[in-house]
């Protein structure tokens, strides 16, 4: 079995607790305003690799991995192929290797169910917190998302919570709130963090010759992020 792939990161800091390697999976049926990686959108292009070659791959840096690092897929969207997925995270469970899927979990199928035996955190987006907003500015449904979320919690899978906060669509204290509410009710979530939207990702825009949504969106102040972790973290 192969699957495409954008590219590779050998020494992640950010993507799962540890030193990381990280795999971008080729592929996304989203269409996401604030999308950082917008080169991984296309099924199309990329390269092939088998499950054993990303593996052997990741096994280059395990000493750099200690006892939290260890292989994270990301993307793209890894969960539009499942079942490629799943063969990485067997093999690398095989060699003891910590696994770490990063995901917007949009949609959940056998395939995917598969693939979370053989996870051991989730990196969930919540991107919005209304129907709405997630209808129109990811193409996705928020009970989707929440249906994913319910079986994580059934499987007691560890998972960390991430938002990216963008000025004008989501920087708002009901969006938080709401976002706590959300989390109150999943005890397999270990972590939240607020991340604040960035426009390094418009060079790649430009290389593409696409349209960034967001061009003319400013990124949130860092006074305004410490307000809206600030209420993100009272009781």
């Amino acid at each position: 079995m192969t699957g495409r792939i954008s590219s590779f990161q050998s020494l992640g800091a950010v993507d799962g607790p540890g030193i990381r390697f990280v795999v971008f999976f080729k592929g996304c049926p989203l269409n996401c305003l604030c999308c950082h990686n917008p080169e991984t959108k296309a099924f199309e292009g990329g390269e092939q690799y088998t499950a054993e070659e990303i593996v052997e791959k990741a096994l280059r840096y395990k000493e750099y991995f200690g006892n939290k690092g260890g292989i994270t897929l990301s993307g793209g969207e890894p969960i539009a192929q499942p079942e490629f997925a799943c063969e990485i995270f067997k093999l690398a469970k095989e060699k003891g290797i910590h696994t770490c899927l990063d995901t917007s979990g949009y949609t959940l199928n056998e395939d995917i169910k598969e693939l979370l035996e053989y996870t051991d955190l989730v990196l969930l987006d919540i991107k919005y917190t209304n129907t709405e907003d997630y209808r129109k500015n990811v193409g996705a449904e928020l009970s989707e998302v929440l249906r994913f979320l319910d079986y994580l919690k059934s499987k007691k899978i560890s998972t960390w919570i991430r938002q990216v906060i963008i000025p004008t669509l989501n920087d708002n204290e009901d969006n938080i709130l709401k976002l706590k509410e959300i989390i109150k009710k999943y005890p397999n979530i270990e972590k939240t963090e607020l991340l604040p939207f960035k426009k390094l990702c418009q060079t790649k825009y430009d290389n593409l010759r696409i349209e960034f949504p967001l061009k003319d969106t400013p990124e949130p102040s860092s006074e305004r992020m410490k307000e809206l972790n600030s209420i993100m973290e009272k009781s």
